[in-house]
């Protein structure tokens, strides 16, 4: 996930002694047996709207637990501000990631990229193909939200052109990208993770390995038998598609420049937030270059002038663009039509609206005390070795779907389990593996957490339709408790005394 210049290894964990495990369950059972209910009635158009007014009824559920606790309406206010302060990053970044995809478009960056795609990705390669070019991209800038907004964009209009489910394309992309938001020294949750648990960067991503690597390659066969067994009605319409590409745009190796320049940027630490906006204006000069008859369509106005090539491209900047398609086939028309829409930042409203309803929510459950409720009685269910890694496995994953947030999955259980993986004498990047085995990788899986609604916004793909195909991250905290389950690369911190609880050295 991409930086959002908050520290949080200052933040405070609220603790409440007045409150209860029970009173911190209510607002999470309330709020899951609403969306629930409100998914059951609106299906996929629940994010439209109605399940951001549930969290915030949610929130208010917690509010009344909160006071009659003794917590004040100022603290929660405060810290709904705080938090709401700490997705500043993110929600520039999703208006950029707009703004970014209706330049690529408009441009034919995105429809460049999909030409040249469906000649190297066969239908049977493409899903496993789509999970090594995402974990390399995703290693090289350390960030799994630059990933999903060039490649994986690009990738998922190619899957549309050869007949493949994007709900499993958006899986195949995630698992890439995760992968390398995980062990890529770049990214700021592998950074977050050891400061936490007290350990250096280089022996996390080390340990880091040992389950990570399995968990890779067990995704890629799964998305290979996948790709095998797959049913791609559009393969055979490929070279159709490239007609009606290369008839609509000027597609021209040129405009590689620009994706390559954007990763460039990220990859030599720029800001990212800078290189999104300038990777915006540099697709704006290259599509008055190559795509000026576009550029006049898209402005609405019959004449090319200066005032038409900017209301142009400030359309595609700012509001939902549509590039139709040239070709005699209809079924092609109107497949590459979903594909040429750019989303522009208006197109983001909607998932920033939910990343502020969901922080209100989470804001509220930390003021009142809930999560650290919650964490510490997970933390006392259990007494042996295997136990403290089942909780903080079951906290992060709890923190990422009661705060919607994933630095705080990282944060709050990697401060509160310190020092009970001390007292087991386990070395600390025990902890900082397990926090990000659970907590980085699980919060993509989550509608209205900021991972998930980011994803899924930029994606074009309801978290509900990639998520079963997201098997990285399901996969990887099973894979850190099978680790603790049978005692493998389990580093202890001192040589004990043997007990029913020791386990091997590494």
């Amino acid at each position: 996930m991409e930086s959002q210049n908050i520290n949080h290894e200052d933040e405070k964990i609220i603790i409440n002694q007045e409150l209860n495990i029970w009173e911190a369950l209510i607002p999470v059972i309330a709020l899951v047996g609403l969306l629930a209910y409100n998914v059951f009635v609106f299906g996929d158009s629940a994010l439209g709207g109605s399940n951001q007014f549930i969290l915030i009824i949610g929130a208010a559920i917690a509010a009344i637990v909160g006071f009659k606790n003794k917590v004040s309406y100022k603290s929660m206010v405060e810290e709904v501000a705080q938090n709401l302060k700490s997705t500043t990053g993110a929600i520039l970044i999703l208006l950029m990631v707009g703004a970014l995809a209706g330049t690529w478009l408009v441009s034919g960056i995105i429809p460049t990229m999909i030409y040249y795609g469906l000649d190297i990705l066969n239908p049977t390669i493409f899903l496993a193909a789509c999970v090594i070019i995402c974990a390399v991209i995703s290693v090289a800038t350390g960030s799994s939200w630059t990933t999903s907004a060039t490649v994986g964009i690009a990738l998922i209009g190619i899957a549309g052109a050869l007949g493949i489910s994007p709900g499993m394309t958006a899986g195949a992309v995630l698992s890439g990208a995760y992968f390398g938001d995980k062990l890529s020294p770049l990214s700021d949750t592998t950074n977050l993770a050891p400061a936490m648990a007290g350990t250096d960067l280089f022996t996390h991503i080390r340990y880091m390995t040992y389950t990570t690597v399995p968990t890779i390659i067990v995704t890629l066969l799964f998305f290979i038998i996948l790709g095998f067994t797959n049913d791609t009605t559009g393969a055979a319409d490929v070279s159709q598609y490239q007609g009606a590409i290369d008839a609509t745009f000027n597609t021209t190796p040129w405009l590689f420049i620009v994706p390559i320049a954007v990763i460039a940027m990220i990859v030599k630490k720029i800001s990212p937030l800078i290189a999104l906006l300038a990777g915006t204006l540099l697709a704006a000069v290259f599509a008055l270059i190559f795509q000026p008859d576009l550029v006049l369509a898209v402005s609405g106005m019959k004449e090319w002038s200066f005032e038409a090539g900017y209301k142009g491209i400030m359309n595609a900047i700012t509001v939902k663009t549509t590039v139709n398609p040239i070709s005699d086939n209809p079924k092609i028309v109107e497949e590459l039509a979903g594909l040429f829409e750019g989303k522009g930042m208006e197109s983001m409203l909607g998932t920033i609206w939910l990343i502020i309803c969901a922080m209100v929510f989470g804001g509220v459950m930390d003021a009142i005390g809930a999560l650290s409720r919650i964490s510490k009685s997970l933390l006392n269910l259990f007494s042996s070795v295997f136990g403290l890694f089942f909780s903080t496995v079951a906290s992060c994953i709890a923190i990422n779907f009661t705060a919607s947030d994933q630095y705080l999955a990282l944060v709050v259980p990697g401060k509160m389990y310190e020092k009970a993986y001390r007292e087991k004498g386990l070395a600390p990047e025990n902890l900082s593996r397990t926090l990000e085995d659970s907590g980085t990788v699980t919060s993509v899986l989550i509608p209205w957490n900021t991972c998930g609604a980011y994803h899924s916004g930029t994606l074009g793909v309801s978290v509900l339709d990639y998520a079963i195909y997201a098997m990285f991250s399901w996969l990887s905290p099973i894979m850190t408790l099978i680790f603790a389950a049978f005692s493998i690369k389990i580093k202890q911190l001192v040589t004990k005394t043997p007990t029913l609880d020791t386990i091997g050295e590494e």
